[in-house]
């Protein structure tokens, strides 16, 4: 069975980092989360496997950050601050990816996207991943 998913070039705002990625379901698996450091960043993600991200520059420039149990492992560019990339907590075998770090994507592309309860966790409360609302864009012109 041959995989279909295509290879996205990715970067950080100051193109420091670069890689690529294939995406789990192209860009339908985007989401936002409730939990305090996703409120704080705000930014869109989508999902990846663990072994479809490729860096081709700048990998020793990424620094890591983990709050709370330390579980997700949240990756950032040092020269820039863009949050590049996470180990996700809810599956520790996906990568949550920067939509906006994919070329050709904004998180204004997104008409509306899933905001997860990331305050009420799973790992925490028991359970499945609970949608908590949907964050709209609608462009004014």
């Amino acid at each position: 069975m041959s995989d279909e998913r295509r290879w996205r070039d990715a970067a950080c705002h100051c193109r420091t980092v670069k890689f690529r990625v294939r995406l789990t379901d192209d860009l339908a698996t985007a989401r936002r989360c409730t939990c305090s450091y996703c409120r704080m960043r705000g930014a869109v993600v989508v999902s990846a496997p663990l072994s479809d991200i490729d860096f081709v520059e700048g990998e020793d420039n990424l620094t890591l950050y983990r709050f709370n149990t330390g579980a997700a492992e949240h990756w950032f560019c040092k020269t820039c601050g863009i949050y590049t990339h996470h180990r996700r907590r809810s599956n520790p075998n996906q990568f949550g990816v920067n939509a906006a770090c994919l070329d050709g994507v904004s998180p204004f592309d997104f008409r509306a996207v899933e905001v997860m309860d990331g305050i009420s966790h799973p790992s925490d409360v028991g359970g499945e991943p609970r949608v908590a609302g949907i964050l709209r864009f609608e462009p004014t012109t």
